[in-house]
């Protein structure tokens, strides 16, 4: 019997040795650890507190960060979080 294939497995061979993809969309389990230092509570503050961007709502039960958000922040994240 084969192992299903769950987003998180599948999502996580886009990022190999902590490299984005070069556009679309990032789930937390990709960011953290591998591109940003800090752990998930620390994110979902940041983003709340605007230092951070906002995730997308993909579906009712997934969320994403648009990866030139990401960019973007990851080029300067002394500026606010950026889109919406």
């Amino acid at each position: 019997m084969a192992t299903p294939r769950t987003p998180e497995t599948s999502a996580s061979s886009i990022v190999l040795l902590g490299q984005l993809p070069a556009e679309g969309y990032v789930r937390q389990s990709q960011l953290i650890p591998a591109i940003v230092p800090f752990s998930p509570p620390t994110l979902w503050r940041k983003v709340k507190a605007g230092t951070f961007p906002k995730p997308v709502k993909l579906s009712p039960r997934i969320t994403a960060w648009r990866v030139e958000d990401v960019r973007a922040w990851l080029a300067n994240p002394n500026v606010s979080g950026g889109a919406a």
